[in-house]
């Protein structure tokens, strides 16, 4: 959750942790209102999803330069110019990512890096298999043109 928070807001640990804490206090005073129509994973994720967007709505997003997806990269003790490029590149996505609009940012987060299916967005985001499909769509079509150059 926090994972999915830290990238949907943008790599702001501190708005992330907020995102998160807020969700968790909603789900525990919201336990009772979960029927199990989807996976309590599902339903946790759709918290976080409506949390983000809720801190969204309220400040204009600026895109920030941040090491989140760099630091998961390992330097290269053998090959300092390949670590470098593998740097760059990360930037890039995570830039890219950043000008992604909201929905197709949150739909590219949960199925490229949470792994979840087309139903399991669609309940995270309270939206429907279709649009889910459009969202990504557009959204690795405009990744994909922004990325060219990597390739």
């Amino acid at each position: 959750m926090y994972r999915y928070a830290l990238r949907l807001v943008g790599g702001s640990d501190a708005d992330a942790k907020e995102v998160t804490q807020e969700a968790l206090i909603s789900a525990w005073k919201g336990l009772d209102t979960f029927a199990g129509r989807s996976s309590l994973r599902t339903w946790l994720f759709r918290l976080v999803h409506r949390r983000a967007a809720d801190l969204h709505r309220h400040r204009r997003p600026t895109p920030i330069d941040d090491d989140l997806l760099s630091a998961m990269v390992r330097p290269s003790e053998d090959n300092p110019l390949r670590h470098v490029e593998r740097v760059e590149l990360l930037r890039a996505l995570q830039a890219a990512l950043d000008e992604l609009p909201w929905h197709q940012r949150a739909a590219w987060l949960l199925r490229e890096i949470e792994g979840m299916s087309y139903d399991e967005i669609a309940a995270a985001l309270d939206t429907t298999v279709g649009a889910v499909r459009g969202h990504l769509h557009r959204g690795r079509r405009t990744l994909a043109e922004r990325m060219e150059r990597w390739r």
